[in-house]
């Protein structure tokens, strides 16, 4: 079983890997600015952490197997985090992706295309951003998952598809449940496949 930190703990997406991590035996801390919105689960421990303090997310991640930044890339600054998991000196680091940075034709991605909705513009930008930034990083075993298009609460199926920088899309559009994405979170982590790759989760 990993020691995981998890920050952002209590979000739509963090909340349900905390809980697939939890149910699976792991042990968690989990770290969101407000530590009592953090679910109380077996093997979870909540604390406060701040995303722009360094040197206290330092010290809140150092001796753990595994971190995961669950966070919104326009209330997270990519060095800090980054700066603060290799100072640390915890090497498996994974995100939680945003879908703009996929490609729907090659070199096209999801984020530059007409019908991409203009309030997720600046958020999708910051993640493709993230991902660019990871790929610099030498000392680091970093995996970016993207969801979906459509990335909300849902069933957990256990029931979904891989892919690595195209957007997944079926009949029905593109999308996948934050259950469902926490299990290949989860899976990535127990069995990495991975590393230092983005990778897509969706129906």
């Amino acid at each position: 079983m990993a020691k995981v930190a998890l920050i952002g703990a209590s979000g739509g997406a963090g909340s349900r890997i905390l809980r697939e991590l939890s149910d699976r035996g792991h042990t968690v801390t989990g770290i969101a600015r407000n530590p009592e919105k953090i679910a109380a689960l077996p093997g979870v421990t909540a604390r406060k952490g701040d995303l722009f303090d360094k040197q206290g997310l330092v010290d809140l991640i150092r001796g753990h197997d595994v971190v995961i930044s669950a966070v919104h890339f326009l209330d997270s600054d990519a060095d800090t985090l980054i700066a603060a998991v290799r100072a640390a000196g915890v090497k498996r680091y994974l995100v939680v992706g945003g879908a703009g940075s996929l490609e729907v034709a090659p070199g096209k991605r999801l984020v530059d295309t007409p019908e991409f909705p203009a309030i997720y513009k600046a958020e999708a930008q910051k993640g493709a951003d993230f991902l660019d930034r990871l790929k610099t990083v030498g000392d680091l075993d970093w995996t970016f998952l993207s969801p979906s298009a459509v990335f909300t609460p849902g069933e957990r199926t256990g029931k979904f598809r891989l892919g690595k920088d195209t957007l997944l899309a079926a009949d029905k559009g593109s999308s996948v449940s934050f259950e469902d994405y926490a299990i290949a979170m989860a899976d990535e982590i127990e069995k990495p496949v991975h590393v230092r790759q983005r990778f897509t989760v969706g129906y």
